[in-house]
């Protein structure tokens, strides 16, 4: 678990089923490299952050007897090389910083006891976080650095050597992407002028290094250029093959999949040919040659994974999920909706074909608004089965603070900015109203995390937009955020209450203190879990708690276990899904329901 990974709702984890009882659940793992027989495993109990981690061995399917094990906590591991690893965890009791994440990176051999691991680099208490981390590429280069994160979307990063560390001139929003044919991949998201340079290169470009060059002046940056966003355009994720490079981005919110090869002049740029109207991903990458995998999804498609050739550009299907819904009557539409300031909004739109533009169908709108974090087309079954099916409309809104338009659409909504994400949501459900595709009776909400802080904020600010509100994993109490799990990591995102103008910000914005007795809200469907040790479960009860003081009406659900996940297994997964669709089904599709608010 990195302090990177931030508010946003997680994907629900794998469960794995271990002798000893416990609910493990996967949180992923990271090979030895040359060799890749052996990685390191993160498990959760229950789907907390907090981890323990242990050597696998692939070949035999085992755990390895007197491998490397480290003790459950918040921590980042990675190899440094099959003998040797950059550890950042609590060393010591009250080593993580104020928001409950490592700051000291220290080297464990294999066979040494945690206590006689060797210290490489030390940040401070008031950072978010520190990390090592190795880059390699197929000609055998290494860069071992350390990242150390100030807050949450800047950090410094550093060469680690022989003789300690050292500064590598990048910019703060800006991080080292991987490594191709001895040139470091740097993707910056603010606009970036080297010293010495003439240049100003975009946020949201990708460029390259020499490693030799950085090695020797590390200071001293002569990055090239490999990718700088058009119009509508924003980057996604880069991935080194052995010989290249490929890139993801958004254009106009759709998966596109570039390719670049290095040369003697600086990159060359070609396209993959996908599916259109796709949400596309670059699954895995290897430097022992050329071969990638891709996954690409959209509303009405379910998930298929791709075999891409990316020194030829050539890539074909592979395996399909089959099917959990009937799509034949469906479609998936682009709209746009015009926010308070004259911003276009561009949403999704899911529905029937014969679809009766009457402002009487049962519609669920969703956004996140958050983290650069981009809302693109994605199947659900549970979606697709239960409200499209049955005659529901779907709508996807990309408004700002997410990344569908590159660093400055996140920005445009950073904390005392916030009320314009919060305004973007609204003007799309005003759009839905107004062009009779639902109506106030008919329209519900959903968002989970940064996301159920945004449904908390339009359920006490637009009472009269919405039926049904569900409020999922929260941040409610943004004047306590601070002092609840990790929120202190957020405060570049949320900003610091020690502001005064911050202050007054969330003094008139924060869900938890704008909840007024006489005020006529719709009846929410709160959620949360107990193991949940990134955002916490004290905003959702506090919430719920309020609520209940002044004699509002509402519904709450506490999972014990699930992290901010929301479910440590399958099951638990199903019954969380049931609840929710049960609530949007009846306070949205039920002819009796009272209308009133």
């Amino acid at each position: 678990m990195s302090a990177a990974s931030g508010a946003g709702r997680a994907l629900p984890a794998t469960p794995v089923l271990l002798r000893s009882g416990k609910n493990w659940v996967w949180k992923g793992a990271i090979c030895a490299q040359p060799a890749e027989r052996r990685c390191l495993i993160s498990l959760s109990d229950g789907g907390e952050d907090a981890v323990t981690v242990r050597e696998f061995d692939l070949p035999s399917g085992k755990f390895v007897d007197g491998g490397f094990v480290l003790p459950k906590g918040k921590q980042d591991v990675s190899w440094e090389n099959e003998n040797s690893l950059l550890v950042s965890r609590e060393w010591e009791p009250g080593q993580l910083t104020n928001s409950g994440y490592p700051y000291i990176v220290k080297r464990l051999k294999r066979g040494q006891a945690l206590a006689a691991a060797h210290e490489v680099f030390r940040g401070q208490k008031s950072d978010v976080s520190a990390a090592g981390a190795v880059l390699r590429d197929g000609q055998g280069h290494v860069l071992p650095v350390v990242f150390r994160g100030t807050d949450f979307f800047h950090s410094q990063n550093y060469l680690l050597g022989a003789g300690g560390t050292r500064r590598i001139a990048i910019p703060e929003k800006a991080n080292l992407a991987g490594m191709v044919g001895g040139r470091v991949i740097i993707e910056s998201k603010e606009d970036w002028k080297p010293a010495g340079g003439k240049r100003t290169f975009p946020a949201g470009s990708l460029l390259s290094v020499d490693l030799a060059q950085l090695r020797a002046s590390p200071a001293h940056l002569r990055p090239t250029l490999i990718y700088a966003p058009r119009s509508r355009e924003a980057l996604g994720q880069a991935s080194a093959t052995r010989d290249g490079l490929l890139v993801s981005i958004l254009d106009n919110v759709r998966g596109r999949v570039l390719r670049f090869t290095p040369t003697a002049g600086g990159w060359t740029r070609s396209s993959m040919t996908l599916p259109e109207n796709s949400t596309v991903g670059i699954a895995d990458t290897t430097n022992r040659d050329n071969r990638a995998l891709l996954t690409v999804t959209s509303f009405l498609v379910p998930p298929s994974l791709w075999l891409a050739d990316a020194a030829t550009g050539s890539a074909r299907e592979i395996h399909s999920q089959p099917p959990k819904f009937d799509a034949s009557n469906l479609v998936a539409e682009q709209h746009e909706a015009v926010s308070s300031d004259g911003t276009k909004i561009p949403y999704f739109l899911v529905h029937r074909k014969d679809i009766k533009l009457d402002g009487n169908n049962p519609t669920l709108l969703y956004a996140y608004g958050g983290f650069e974090v981009s809302q693109t087309p994605n199947y659900s079954a549970t979606t697709g089965k239960l409200w499209l099916e049955r005659g529901g409309v779907y709508a996807l809104a990309n408004i700002r603070g997410g990344g569908e338009f590159g660093p400055k659409w996140h920005e445009a909504g950073l904390n005392t900015k916030r009320q314009i994400v919060y305004d973007d949501f609204a003007a799309v459900g005003r759009d839905l109203i107004a062009n009779k595709v639902t109506s106030a009776r008919r329209l519900g909400i959903r968002g989970g995390s940064n996301g159920g802080l945004l449904t908390g904020v339009e359920f006490t600010q637009h009472p009269e937009l919405w039926h049904a509100v569900i409020i999922d994993v929260p941040l409610l109490d943004m004047i306590r955020i601070s002092k609840i799990a990790a929120g202190a990591s957020w405060e570049g995102e949320y900003g610091s209450i020690a502001d005064p103008a911050v202050r007054a910000f969330w003094d008139r914005t924060s869900p938890y203190q704008n909840l007024r007795k006489d005020t006529a809200y719709p009846q929410p469907f709160i959620f949360t879990t107990t193991k949940d040790d990134r955002v916490g479960p004290q905003h959702a009860r506090k919430f719920a708690a309020r609520m209940e003081e002044m004699g509002l009406p509402f519904y709450f659900y506490e999972n014990t276990e699930g992290g901010h996940a929301a479910g440590a297994n399958l099951k638990q997964t199903a019954r969380t899904n049931a609840l929710e669709m049960v609530y949007l089904t009846r306070k949205l599709m039920d002819p009796e329901e009272s209308s009133a608010k």
